[in-house]
């Protein structure tokens, strides 16, 4: 039988505790990836997994957890930035401290974490970067303008990361999931009046008309970080039920 197709591969996981870092963790490791999350909190992780916290806000835990993963995984050759916070309101309802508070995990945590990750991704044969975009960067949704900045400004990172380091050959690419069954959205749900009409208004924006699983954006980025995705490159995945290109009748 063949090989697994990460077999000989390590991969280093931001947000790696829970959601959809935890789903891509554990699909990279079944299927034979070394996997190391750094997470705010990375405990209880399930075997084979390892982690160590980091917070992707500060440069110095990221430096420190980038290193760290490096070590005991012998290299990097997969990065999957995957840390992230949301932001609800329009442009007038967030004051200046969060519009910073978001950018330095969303945007300038994946600056970081990549140029911690670079000097070994540069000595791997099968270098990959995966970020996790989101729908809100291609999508005008209401109430979201916070987070559709940030994630607006990763998918432009992907495209021109993806051109400096091509020569390298490192693949940098990103999935923009829609809105996806996690921790972050069930909280978001409990605050609402009516959590029950509010989930369904969620899944109705989707054609699909069902939420994400973290699985199946987890099975998008596996597909990007391995070998057999070698010739995809500054390109970013939906994985949004069709909400970003398809416009469906109304349904009854």
């Amino acid at each position: 039988m063949s090989e697994p197709e990460f077999a000989g591969l390590s991969a280093v996981v931001t947000g790696g505790a829970s959601g959809i870092g935890l789903a891509t963790a554990l699909l990279l490791a079944a299927r034979g990836a070394r996997v190391a999350c750094l997470d705010l909190k990375p405990d209880d992780l399930p075997e084979p997994l390892i982690g160590t916290h980091v917070d992707v806000s500060d440069a110095r835990s990221v430096d420190a957890g980038v290193a760290w993963a490096a070590e005991l995984l012998g290299g990097i050759d997969i990065l999957v930035n995957n840390a992230g916070i949301g932001a609800q309101g329009g442009v007038e309802d967030n004051p200046d401290e969060e519009w910073r508070r978001v950018f330095e995990v969303n945007v300038l945590g994946v600056v970081r974490t990549t140029r911690a990750a670079l000097p070994y991704l540069r000595r791997s044969a099968a270098p990959a970067i995966v970020n996790t975009c989101s729908v809100a960067a291609t999508a005008g949704l209401p109430a979201r303008v916070l987070y559709s900045a940030s994630k607006g400004a990763v998918l432009a990172m992907t495209r021109a990361m993806a051109a400096d380091l091509v020569g390298d050959g490192i693949r940098v690419t990103c999935v923009n999931p829609g809105t996806v069954a996690t921790p972050w959205v069930d909280r978001l749900l409990a605050r609402a009046d009516d959590p029950l009409a509010e989930r369904a208004a969620l899944e109705a924006r989707q054609p699909t008309g069902r939420l994400v699983s973290a699985d199946q954006v987890a099975a998008a980025i596996a597909y990007l970080a391995g070998p057999l995705a070698g010739a995809t490159t500054g390109t970013d995945l939906a994985v949004d039920g069709g909400m970003s290109g398809l416009r469906v009748r109304p349904r009854g």
